[in-house]
């Protein structure tokens, strides 16, 4: 009986302790620059910018700098925009 319980333990450890990140990607744009941070004495990192609405306008902005510009996955190209609500009137 210890051990399932510890095992369990483990596992619930290993999950609060995993880095929990918010969603780097910006859906309502269909380009993303990806930005890489130099590595120093924190260490280095990177992040996303998801605010261009084409890759040559993504390209000027990372010219120069240590950034790549990527399709973004979780724009929806396809989709059709999704339809007004309707309010519907209290009858009295």
């Amino acid at each position: 009986m210890r051990l399932p319980i510890l095992t369990l333990t483990a596992i619930a450890t290993l999950f609060v302790a995993a880095d929990a990140s918010a969603q780097t990607y910006d859906p309502r744009y269909p380009v993303c620059m990806h930005v890489y941070t130099p590595g120093g004495w924190g260490g280095g990192g990177d992040y996303y910018d998801c605010s261009f609405t084409s890759i040559p306008q993504c390209r000027a902005s990372a010219s120069g700098r240590s950034a790549s510009c990527d399709v973004n996955p979780y724009y929806a190209f396809n989709e059709p925009p999704p339809a007004p609500r309707r309010r519907h009137k209290k009858e009295h």
